[in-house]
């Protein structure tokens, strides 16, 4: 005999159904308010940007030590704000020296820079363990008339993450590509992204060891633009330092300056904009200055 469609355990059991096929529905992209903020950070979860009032960000004229490394980033970035041809970007290298404060700060200085008529460069954080949802990211942002910077800040693969394969598609390899409104700027401690022995181990186990790691290793040449970024040296360290001191007033005797900050390098075993920074925040609290 036919079910009765009435019945309750009829009713009960096509609710379970359109609930599961709820689930497994993809989750809708809302359409994003980019009027909201020049910032945005993509959640993945939600599929949607939730907007940034205030971005955590440094002073163009407070990053020292990097200034051929920032003079090509924000030549790029201006040629792809006024609608010319330009490259995607890796920034690598130390630790601490300033590469994503510099994609902040370049991000700042074109806005500040921009024409009265001209729509503002948008920034979008995607998080590194989000790369996956970076094609219905681009998806989002391909139909919108304003331009886009989308970065990924800490970038690096391990042996067993293949999420790798969404980036490399976006880039350049898929069908669609990166849309012409889209640049995308990572930053990573690793030139190739990958780990060396990972490479080392692949290379050493493979048939033809040139082959073994192309499809990895070919991640990075995707990003037209390499940036190098290179332990400071010890005057470039006191210039960070000392900026920072007359930038923010901090009044006190130099000489005593220049010994403090030298030993506060010393006992982290590193110099880095980091480091002069965190040192700043420590003199600043024992002046009293809020800063």
């Amino acid at each position: 005999m036919p079910a009765d469609l009435n019945s309750p355990e009829t009713l009960a059991l096509l609710t379970r159904i359109a609930a599961a096929l709820e689930r497994l529905a993809p989750v809708a992209s809302p359409h994003a308010d980019f009027t909201a903020a020049d910032a945005f950070v993509w959640q993945a979860a939600g599929r949607r940007l939730s907007p940034v009032p205030k971005v955590n960000r440094v002073e163009m004229s407070l990053l020292r030590g990097i200034d051929r490394v920032r003079d090509q980033l924000a030549e790029n970035t201006g040629r792809f704000a006024r609608g010319l041809p330009a490259n995607n970007a890796l920034l690598w290298g130390a630790r601490g020296m300033g590469k994503s404060s510099l994609v902040k700060a370049v991000h700042a200085e074109i806005n500040h820079a921009r024409p009265a008529e001209a729509r503002p460069l948008k920034l979008i954080e995607i998080h590194r363990e989000d790369i996956e949802t970076l094609p219905e990211l681009m998806g989002l942002l391909r139909t919108d008339p304003h331009r886009f910077i989308v970065f990924c800040d800490d970038l690096s693969f391990d042996a067993d993450d293949t999420s790798y394969k969404s980036l490399k598609a976006v880039l350049e390899g898929g069908i669609e590509g990166r849309p012409d409104n889209v640049i995308f700027y990572a930053t990573s401690n690793r030139r190739h992204l990958l780990p060396r022995d990972m490479m080392e181990n692949e290379r050493s186990t493979a048939i033809n060891p040139g082959e073994a790691v192309e499809e990895k290793v070919s991640l990075s040449d995707r990003f037209g633009l390499w940036l190098g970024f290179h332990k400071c040296s010890q005057d470039e360290y006191l210039d960070m330092v000392f900026g920072y001191v007359d930038h923010l007033g901090l009044e006190a005797d130099r000489e005593a300056i220049r010994a403090e900050a030298l030993e506060w390098a010393t006992t982290r075993g590193a110099r880095s904009g980091r480091t002069a920074w965190q040192f700043i925040q420590d003199l600043a609290g024992r002046l009293g200055k809020a800063i």
